[in-house]
């Protein structure tokens, strides 16, 4: 089998994309992006390796969708590379070379502010001076300059999409959760709604010891006039935040939902509002922190 025919298996070809750029100027942020549209990245894979990850990727068939992130700590390879990506081409993988930019001001800024040392380790004008000079010959060979100097992490993603005409192969993960605030709120929530103004179960002797899955428990809470209202008006405010939290590049959004204890209120409402999440074609997943706690 030649090199040219020697892609194995079937499916769509595989797609390589090789990011790099001014240190600075997003790579990490970048492939942060890669891996929420459904690539498998490599931060740092040295160029020697390259090869044998190329073929293990297309004997497993697991990695049609790779970014690697390579940039100047590789020191010599940038003079290898052409020959690199015809190598790729040659074992019936598509490629492509995305090179990150940004202002020096820029690129200043942000060293400031997370403050790294510069890859090549001189005062920090001078460094970011020689490496846009080493960068030259692979600037030129990009398929695609993008500029971060103004993005958030969000409008990166969406330009990395529309200009690389990439598709997102897994959509926000949505987990809503339970909890007694009694126990503490759970540390990664983003949305914190509070539920305890709803009729509580506690309080009922032959509901105390029953959990918010059960119809009794959500019969006595649906007593109360607002309680639909309230079920229905929440969900069309979180319906109505979801594509914003998308527009900002969230990959896993956590919505909270306590009562005192986490037993009888939360769970209603929490599962509630998953199965309506999911009805309105949403990935969700359900969990009751402190169902089983009683006391």
């Amino acid at each position: 089998m030649s090199p040219s025919t020697g892609r194995r298996g079937r499916g769509p070809r595989a797609k390589f994309f090789i990011v790099t750029g001014v240190s600075g100027a997003g790579k990490s942020q970048a492939l942060k992006a890669f891996e929420d549209l459904g690539f498998f990245c490599v931060d740092n894979l040295p160029i020697s390796l390259l090869d044998r990850f190329a073929d293990h990727a297309l004997r497993s068939g697991r990695f049609r969708r790779v970014a690697l992130g390579m940039d100047i700590r590789e020191g010599r390879w940038l003079a290898g590379l052409p020959g690199v990506l015809k190598r790729l081409k040659e074992k019936g993988i598509d490629q492509s070379v995305l090179f990150l930019d940004a202002s020096d001001a820029c690129v200043i800024q942000r060293f400031s502010e997370t403050r790294h040392r510069h890859p090549l380790g001189k005062k920090l004008s001078e460094a970011i001076r020689e490496e846009r000079r080493r960068l030259v010959p692979l600037k030129a060979l990009a398929d695609k300059v993008i500029d971060t100097s103004t993005m958030t992490l969000g409008e990166l993603k969406e330009k990395l999409s529309e200009s690389l005409q990439l598709t997102r192969t897994r959509e926000m993960t949505l987990s809503v959760v339970s909890f007694g605030y009694k126990y503490g709120l759970p540390m990664d929530a983003d949305i914190v709604m509070d539920v305890r103004f709803l009729p509580n179960p506690n309080y009922e002797g032959r509901l105390r010891r029953l959990s918010g899955l059960f119809p009794a428990v959500q019969r006595f809470i649906l007593s109360a006039p607002s309680a639909r209202k309230f079920l229905d008006d929440y969900l069309d405010f979180i319906l109505k935040l979801l594509p914003a939290y998308v527009r900002e590049g969230k990959s896993y959004l956590t919505i909270a939902v306590g009562c005192t204890g986490g037993r009888h209120r939360s769970v209603f409402v929490t599962q509630h509002l998953a199965r309506m999440l999911a009805r309105s074609g949403h990935p969700v997943q359900e969990f009751h922190r402190d169902i089983n706690r009683i006391g």
